[in-house]
């Protein structure tokens, strides 16, 4: 289980690094807006943004390579996130309506197969923004989503013992 979780905080955490560089560069951002959601990320984008960009000290070179890979993907990501949210939509019905074993079973298939194919595109866009990076800049953020997952582990385990005594 801890493997499963380190696996999608690592991912989470890529995901938001990627997301963060896709907005990287304010002049084309105010062209060509994108918005928060389209990635699955939650609000704090300008935070990140300027927190990654400092973080890794990225080049201007740097910044427009990713953005150009993560504009080449968005047509890959995007309707995988439209399809997991349709499936948490019929779902939704399910758990508010009559209630189908057989169709919600079927829906959740589906949902994980979009799920599977979802971190197989996105572990693929990671990967290929981490070459981006050099040597040095791998490290610090190969330390720091160490770091962040410690940190995790040790929120986690202080959590345990209050679910445990309900």
């Amino acid at each position: 289980m801890r493997l499963i979780r380190s696996r999608l905080l690592i991912a989470a955490l890529a995901v938001l690094f990627a997301s963060v560089i896709a907005h990287s560069q304010t002049a084309d951002a105010a062209a060509a807006p994108m918005h928060n959601h389209e990635m699955g990320m939650g609000g704090h984008m300008g935070h990140m943004l300027e927190f990654f960009t400092d973080y890794l000290n990225l080049s201007d070179a740097q910044q427009a390579q990713m953005k150009t890979v993560l504009q080449r993907e968005h047509g890959t990501i995007r309707p995988l996130m439209h399809q997991l949210h349709q499936t948490e939509a019929q779902l939704k019905q399910f758990e508010q309506g009559a209630y189908d074993e057989a169709k919600v079973r079927t829906l959740a298939t589906q949902q994980a197969q979009t799920q599977i194919e979802l971190t197989v595109q996105k572990t693929r866009i990671h990967s290929e923004l981490f070459q981006l990076l050099t040597p040095d800049q791998q490290t610090k953020m190969k330390e720091f989503q160490a770091n962040r997952e410690a940190r995790w582990q040790k929120h986690m385990q202080s959590k345990a013992p209050a679910a445990s005594e309900q």
